[in-house]
């Protein structure tokens, strides 16, 4: 496996690969890599011929006082677990490789940006459609994987791509779980252990919606009002959205039907949490 560090290099990979007729899968993580990108990689390694794991710390997503300074770094292992899984390259820019000193051009995908995370983190999309929109022009890769966990990014990449007429085809892969439930997240290494049981408040929400969903229930209000009873008996954790909105615009819908995205951030100590299900 080969460790590139510009954009001339990874293209030049790419094309290369291309020229041999291969498919060109690329995998974008900022690192702390775990079982949910490893998913990701199989993913990836299964359906293309070569596979790019990019690693960047993306500082425009982050706002001024979150966590971009202690967002956790671990390369070398990353790296030994992105090889072992049949990744080609690792792709890890400095950052002004990718932000060049002056650049002055972002991706805003207008509307969508500013819903659920968007609204809780302004700026945050934004920083993710430059980022990403920076890697698939720069790895042309013909799919990239992503994971479920993040749905709202999952849409406005979507959108981006779909309003710029980028060639690369967006693959959504399941959310990877603990055995007691908690979504795979690089943050949870924030958790101290009696937060980390009170984060289990996000899977057991999202059970409980699928359960009720299983025997039924559609009823978008009565949905809320089920997840604000688990949210209720942990006090500690902090609800920052329950939401029933329609996967591609992230607008509120009346009913739970096929392919509706229900979803919930809450804060456990400093730390903020995602999960979510797709109804059907």
């Amino acid at each position: 496996m080969r460790i590139v560090r510009t954009v001339d290099e990874l293209r030049a990979w790419s094309r290369a690969n291309r020229k041999e007729c291969k498919t060109i899968g690329l995998v974008p993580t900022m690192g702390a890599l775990h079982a949910g990108h490893a998913s990701l990689i199989r993913a990836a390694r299964e359906r293309c011929d070569a596979v790019a794991v990019s690693i960047f710390v993306n500082p425009t997503q982050f706002g001024p006082n979150e966590d971009f300074a202690k967002y956790p770094r671990t390369f070398d292992a990353d790296c030994a677990l992105a090889a072992s899984l049949g990744a080609e390259v690792v792709f890890a820019p400095a950052v002004e490789e990718l932000y060049p000193e002056g650049a002055e051009t972002f991706v805003d995908v207008e509307g969508l940006s500013g819903r659920l995370d968007g609204a809780s983190r302004p700026g945050h999309f934004r920083g993710v459609a430059t980022v990403v929109s920076k890697l698939f022009i720069a790895a042309e890769a013909d799919l990239a994987f992503f994971g479920q966990k993040d749905a709202a990014q999952v849409a406005v990449l979507r959108r981006m791509t779909k309003d710029l007429r980028l060639a690369t085809e967006i693959v959504v892969c399941p959310i990877v779980r603990e055995v007691d439930g908690l979504a795979l997240s690089s943050r949870n290494i924030y958790l101290t252990a009696p937060q980390r049981h009170q984060a289990l408040a996000l899977s057991r929400a999202i059970g409980v919606v699928e359960s009720l969903v299983g025997h039924g229930q559609r009823n978008v209000p009565t949905l809320i009002e089920a997840v604000e009873a688990v949210f209720g008996a942990e006090p500690d954790v902090r609800v920052d959205y329950i939401v029933c909105v329609d996967w591609a615009t992230l607008e509120p819908v009346e009913a739970a039907t096929q392919g509706t995205l229900f979803a919930v951030a809450a804060w456990v100590g400093e730390t903020r949490l995602i999960d979510n299900t797709i109804i059907g």
